[in-house]
């Protein structure tokens, strides 16, 4: 039997029959109606994320499978977390806590994608991701909390596949999340005053001194390029033309060239 595939992202739970799926759906001659809410069961949990989905139409008698891919573990994280990105210094910003919880849910719905071979493995290859977006979890960093599912601590919770937190647990974790961005805004400004001091300290020496100098001080290479100008871009500034075109002569000086014309004229 012949099938035709329509493949398209959509938002969970939000599919509608207009583009893209309207206009590719109506040549294969299915009930739309029918297609789309089945998109928006299967999408539900995905609610404010893109989603990959196929539809899978048999041509004979308009039958239809739908079938749904996942965002990637970053992304579910960070809908998790309900922040909008990880850190840009994982290493020392840290911008939430997720609950083993949350790591078990994220990990069930990845399933199909992560290498594990049993769901402890993929709360671990979780968890490892939060490591890198600079997201605590069970409130340790993140490579501290795999040596204590390696021991065993949370064996209950994820053989029991628990993915639902209380009222209370969700409102601690979000007096959490305050408390992180104020220790966050807190060390940037230190870190800022630290390398404005030292780029001072350094006037007038060659940006790549000053680079290096800052980064051996424990700057973040986003303040530093925060702070010091991409190279090239100060000189192409310098030698950018005025807007009147060439640049003016200094008040009282004539140009080498406009003295040089003068002088033949003279001779003539």
């Amino acid at each position: 039997m012949a099938k035709q595939t329509v493949a398209a992202l959509v938002e969970g739970g939000k599919a509608t029959a207009g583009p893209p799926l309207g206009p590719a759906l109506g040549p294969a001659g299915v009930n739309i109606g029918q297609v789309i809410a089945e998109i928006n069961r299967k999408t539900a949990s995905f609610k404010g994320m893109q989603v990959p989905i196929k539809v899978i139409v048999e041509s004979s008698d308009k039958s239809f499978e739908v079938t749904v891919g996942t965002p990637p573990a970053s992304a579910l994280i960070v809908k998790e977390a309900n922040i909008e990105k990880g850190s840009g210094n994982p290493l020392l910003d840290k911008v939430a806590d997720l609950k083993i919880e949350q790591i078990i849910k994220i990990a069930k719905m990845k399933e199909d994608s992560l290498l594990g071979s049993s769901l402890r493995e993929k709360v671990k290859q979780i968890v490892g991701t939060c490591n890198s977006m600079g997201i605590l979890v069970e409130g340790k960093q993140a490579s501290e909390t795999i040596k204590d599912i390696n021991s065993g601590i949370f064996d209950q919770e994820i053989r029991e596949e628990k993915t639902e937190l209380s009222k209370e647990e969700l409102e601690q974790l979000e007096e959490e999340k305050k408390r992180l961005a104020e220790s966050a805004a807190k060390r940037r400004d230190e870190l800022l005053a630290k390398a404005k001091a030292i780029i001072e300290s350094m006037a007038g020496k060659e940006r790549g001194l000053i680079k290096g100098r800052l980064a051996t001080s424990g700057i973040p290479a986003t303040i530093i390029d925060e702070l010091l100008p991409a190279e090239g871009a100060a000189a192409g500034a310098a030698a950018a033309p005025s807007a009147g075109g060439a640049k003016a002569a200094a008040p009282g000086k004539a140009s080498p060239s406009a003295g040089a014309k003068t002088e033949k004229a003279e001779k003539k």
